[in-house]
């Protein structure tokens, strides 16, 4: 039987409300003040994703992945303008902690914390390809797109040991 061995962190595209499809898209995620949500499949139906029966959040990479999603950023244009819905501070951070506790619950290695973003970068004949969760973080402007992957797992893994 096979195992959980990655987490891909995504941001929903929609309010900061979670929607139904939203609940059956990922397992866990985080509204704007760190509410954190439970999907309707649990991280153990990924683990086996021929049954149909699974949180669909990474097309091309749900088999073995848990996935998380910060609730947010409709209307995102570009870093200038994210929209009505930017995600916040407090809920990037609940995020990386909850990650981390996933990390911790499942043996998952942190460097296996992917964003949507990074899976269709190195997946690039996957449905997830071109996929642009995540390329900002309105708390952190000053982390570029490429580095964003970086930095969610060095919070990830500061918070597995704090």
């Amino acid at each position: 039987m096979g195992k959980l061995t990655k987490i891909v962190v995504h941001w929903s595209a929609g309010t900061y409300k979670p929607s139904s499809f939203e609940y059956e898209y990922y397992h866990y995620m985080i509204d704007n003040k760190g509410k954190i949500f439970t999907g309707r499949f649990s991280c153990k139906d990924n683990i086996d994703c021929t049954d149909g029966k699974y949180a669909r959040h990474t097309g091309g990479g749900n088999t073995g992945a848990i996935g998380v999603s910060m609730l947010g950023m409709y209307g995102f244009k570009n870093f200038k303008n994210a929209g009505k819905y930017p995600l916040t501070k407090k809920q990037c951070e609940a995020t990386f902690c909850a990650v981390a506790g996933l990390c911790k619950k499942y043996g998952i290695d942190p460097a296996n914390v992917i964003t949507h973003y990074e899976f269709g970068k190195t997946h690039p004949d996957s449905e997830s390809a071109g996929k642009i969760d995540i390329i900002y973080l309105p708390p952190y402007p000053n982390v570029k797109a490429n580095e964003i992957g970086g930095f969610i797992r060095g919070k990830v893994r500061w918070y597995m040991v704090n």
